[in-house]
């Protein structure tokens, strides 16, 4: 960016009208280079000579609003003319748009700020640069109004008037940094399937996958036909639109057409949505191939394939990977579709491992862990939701802010880059460091107020909070991001024996707080307790003995060997008491298919995986899902509804079952010292129900493929590895064998 751009805005009120920002510029050189530099305090597309610059969507994304705000770079030489205009339209964005659970009062959009400039390298080697500053003229454009929860107003037949000279805008900014992730961008096209009338007469399309984008409409009506457009994931049990679950997001599109041939779609706004309703619509006959859906989110490549002979699995997969798309939208969040959408950093942290292997998100995750970095706390302490949100997510729970522990080490196995963990080792050990002094017990955390198993079902229908005691999920990952932080140190070779010593410390007090006789129990010291979420489950519901209590022992290695049978004895016990089904929510649910078989008890994370009985992954396949739900039930077995409250059909956390499937069913795992997936231990797991599976992975180094399929009462086993990657072959009743470039087969 060039130091003479200045951030410009309207120097008038101009209410909820989004801003056109222009300039004009001649040459009269051969150019041979030209780059433009943009950013904006919003979201903005820039336009040369009437032509949109880039593929990006939002730009310049979701940075922390205190820190940093990205500018984008752009080769615009092509577009570069002897005569030229330039133009960039803005929005609110998530700088100044309604973001959270409570409304603000509306900004005037004369608020928007832009900063951009344009240079231009001429074959003489004589250089010009067009800088924005109080020369740009500020016009009205036919974007009426723009709110990333409520949507879009366009006249397509509105004139752009001009509303005056731009301003110099003083007030203080974030530094400026050129692009950190991904941009935002255009993906796949999805066409409309049906064309339903409800039982209440709505006029309902259906695009039959739930997703996070827009719909583009194409239209020839008279000048002033009005088209209104509401956005659902879902239909209600009698088969009518049901939008309840979005609260106060409005998710309306709203397009005034210009009398010709009009083709619309938001430029600032992006909705979470399977099934449109046309509010109003000016033909009586609706043609839906005049309707198109685009899903939007970061330019991520894909990594991974996966199929099976299970069907309803195969579709868990796609639920699974369409859950990331729509949730990844330059920050992990949590949904895309009501008045939430928030970068929660509990449900990064069960899907990263998950996330990485769908696609490369290296990239994505960098500026997260970026900006998570930079609203750390002095005392380490890391908020709830980050970029962060002033009247939501302040809380400091375990397992969510773990995630500035556990993010960084997984993209450390997953692509290997040293100086990417360096970057976030501090953030780590800060982390770790603020547990150890979070509450009045040294090596424990007790007391502070987390989210706990959340949405687990063992602690009564309704409830957010499982019945796992709080204390005991924040000690057991006090001790786990310790673990993590101690094995980054290492890597990066770092004296870690203060971390190992504390780590001796936390484990052993653990054990002798939170276990008896080799069993997970309640623990209270001087009658102080932890505070649930909002209260809603008191501690007199909590049980020391849940199946989330024993994962995580397991998982995170917290039992001593002699324990291990035992614990698993007992979680099984847990599950066929509970009719062969899960207990477990957020915290527990991404572990308890490794807990079990890490320790000899595959056949039950089989029969967990293939469970359909609510709850189970399978029970929302079952009834239709494109995307995975935030609970289990989010649609019970009668078809209603869990809650219009907080009932999202596109929540991704639980999909974090891919990962076992990837590295246990399919045996794909990194080795120790293996990151980047340099070394391998290959040793898949068959399941005869399943019949047969196949999986493939894109690392740096090629291709690694493995499959695994049933011949009568043997497995046929092929495998693929790449040249440069050792590998490690481990099947049942073989003894391991050394693997290097090449394809493999064994029959067993």
């Amino acid at each position: 960016m060039n130091k003479n751009a200045k951030w410009i805005r309207p120097t008038i009120g101009i209410g909820e009208v989004c801003p056109d920002f222009r300039t004009a510029f001649a040459v009269d050189k051969k150019v041979v280079k030209a780059e433009a530099f943009v950013s904006a305090r919003g979201v903005y597309d820039l336009f040369i000579n009437g032509k949109k610059v880039g593929d990006g969507f939002m730009a310049p994304g979701w940075t922390s609003n205190f820190a940093r705000v990205q500018y984008q770079r752009y080769d615009v030489t092509e577009l570069i003319e002897s005569e030229n205009t330039v133009s960039i339209i803005a929005g609110k964005g998530w700088a100044l748009g309604n973001i959270g659970y409570h409304r603000r009062p509306a900004v005037d959009c004369s608020m928007i700020a832009v900063i951009a400039s344009i240079e231009l390298e001429f074959e003489d080697g004589t250089k010009q640069v067009v800088a924005t500053d109080k020369s740009w003229d500020v016009y009205k454009s036919k974007i009426l109004f723009s709110e990333l929860y409520d949507g879009e107003t366009v006249d397509a037949g509105a004139e752009c008037e001009f509303y005056g000279k731009a301003s110099f805008d003083t007030d203080s900014k974030p530094a400026l940094v050129e692009q950190v992730g991904e941009f935002i961008t255009e993906r796949e096209t999805v066409f409309a399937s049906e064309y339903i009338v409800t039982p209440k007469g709505e006029r309902v399309i259906d695009f039959g996958q739930n997703m996070a984008g827009y719909v583009k409409v194409r239209i020839k009506a008279n000048k002033g036909d009005r088209i209104v457009i509401t956005h659902a994931e879902v239909l209600d049990k009698e088969g009518n639109f049901y939008n309840a679950n979005l609260r106060v997001a409005e998710n309306r599109m709203t397009y005034i057409c210009s009398g010709e041939e009009d083709v619309f779609a938001p430029r600032f706004s992006f909705q979470g949505f399977r099934y449109i309703r046309l509010d109003e619509y000016p033909k009586e006959e609706v043609d839906i191939s005049d309707f198109t859906a685009v899903a939007v989110y970061s330019d991520m490549k894909r990594t991974s394939s996966f199929v099976c002979g299970y069907d309803k699995l195969n579709r868990l997969y796609s639920n699974t990977v369409w859950g990331q798309r729509g949730n990844f939208i330059d920050i992990p969040t949590d949904c895309p579709q009501r008045n939430e959408r928030l970068g929660w950093t509990g449900d990064a942290e069960v899907f990263c491992r998950t996330a990485a292997i769908n696609y490369n998100v290296k990239r994505f995750f960098n500026k997260w862990l970026g900006d998570m970095k930079l609203e750390q706390l002095p005392d380490g302490a890391v908020f709830g939701i980050v970029p962060g949100i002033t009247d939501c997510g302040n809380k400091i729970s375990a397992a969510w802010a773990d995630a500035a522990a556990v993010c960084p080490w997984e993209m450390y196995l997953a692509y290997g880059d040293k100086d990417m963990l360096r970057e976030y080792y501090p953030m780590m050990k800060k982390w770790v460091e603020y547990m150890h002094g979070a509450g009045d017990e040294e090596f424990l955390w007790l007391g502070g107020s987390h989210y706990g198993d959340w949405l687990a079902m063992d602690a009564g229908y309704g409830t957010y909070i499982g019945a796992t005691q709080v204390d005991l999920i924040a000690s057991a990952f006090f001790a786990y991001s310790t673990s993590l932080t101690i094995k980054a140190g290492k890597a990066l070779g770092e004296d870690t024996r203060e971390l190992e010593e504390l780590y001796k410390n936390v484990r052993a007090k653990f054990r002798e707080c939170f276990m008896r006789d080799g069993m997970p129990t309640y623990y209270s010291k001087d009658g102080k307790r932890s505070v649930a979420y909002n209260n809603v489950v008191t501690e007199q519901s909590r049980s020391g003995v849940t199946q989330t209590a024993i994962v995580l022992i397991l998982r995170f290695g917290l039992c001593e060997d002699c324990e291990r049978e035992g614990l698993v004895n007992k979680l099984c016990e847990l599950i066929d008491e509970n009719d062969g089904r899960m207990t477990t929510g957020f915290v527990g649910t991404p572990h308890i298919l490794h807990a079990l078989s890490d320790n000899g008890r595959a056949d039950v994370a089989f029969d967990l995986l293939l469970q359909e009985k609510n709850p189970s992954w399978l029970f929302s396949v079952n009834r239709g899902a494109t995307t995975i739900w935030e609970h289990w039930d989010s649609v019970n077995e009668e078809g209603d509804m869990w809650s219009d409250k907080m009932n999202s059909f596109n929540h991704y956390a639980y999909g974090a079952v891919f990962d076992w499937i990837f590295g246990d069913m399919m045996g794909i795992k990194i080795a120790e010292g293996g990151e980047g997936y340099k070394k391998l231990e290959i040793c898949p797991i068959p399941e005869k129900r399943i019949g047969f599976a196949e999986a493939s992975y894109e690392s740096d180094h090629g291709e690694i493929f493995v499959s695994w399929r049933y011949i009568g009462d043997k497995v046929r086993y092929e495998v693929r590895i790449p040249e440069g990657i050792e590998a490690t072959l481990k099947i049942g009743g073989m003894s391991p064998r050394k693997l290097g470039g090449g394809a493999y087969t064994v029959i067993k």
